[in-house]
């Protein structure tokens, strides 16, 4: 599983994002790209294109990202750093099935709110502008092409999940 304490089992990692990555990690990337497929066109089948498309957009990005990893057996060690995001999606998956349900007003959904909002500022925020400082850092050893893509990736990622975090904030916490 995609976590900081891959670090201190592969410090390999900590140096090289590009080649160097745990054993199975390849294949927890290209399973998460195969979810990502299958959650886009469920979306694309299930849900109004004016209730999804960002949804479909960050799909869009991350497989097109995580694609160029699995097939180029390179970045996986980045992409693991990116799964990290996931760990959010727990709470935020839990806060749209406590919606559904209508108990906004409750202690499980107040408390899955403040959880929900710091792991959002540990796992998406900070993973995202981790990955950007590292990208700008590396820029001399990443290849043109795969550098465009990276940039592009998180110039379109981070504006994203700063929107989705003032929503949240202005729903959950400034009503």
């Amino acid at each position: 599983n995609p976590s900081p304490c891959r670090f201190c089992l592969h410090p390999g990692m900590s140096e090289d994002l590009v080649g160097t990555h745990p054993p199975g990690a390849h294949s927890l990337v290209a399973v998460s790209v195969g979810y990502f497929l299958e959650d886009f066109v469920d979306m694309l089948c299930n849900q109004k294109l004016h209730q999804s498309w960002e949804l479909l957009f960050h799909h869009s990005v991350v497989i097109i990202c995580f694609g160029i990893a699995v097939l180029l057996h390179q970045y996986v060690g980045f992409a693991l750093v990116a799964l990290l995001v996931e760990i959010n999606s727990i709470f935020l998956h839990l806060r749209q099935i406590l919606l559904m349900a209508n108990l906004v007003h409750t202690t499980c959904y107040r408390l899955n709110s403040i959880i929900n909002l710091g792991t959002y500022v540990v796992f998406r925020i900070a993973t995202l502008a981790w990955m950007t400082r590292w990208l700008f850092l590396n820029r001399e050893n990443v290849p043109p092409a795969t550098y465009a893509v990276g940039t592009v990736g998180m110039a379109i990622m981070t504006p994203m999940n700063i929107i989705l975090f003032y929503r949240l904030l202005r729903s959950d916490f400034f009503k």
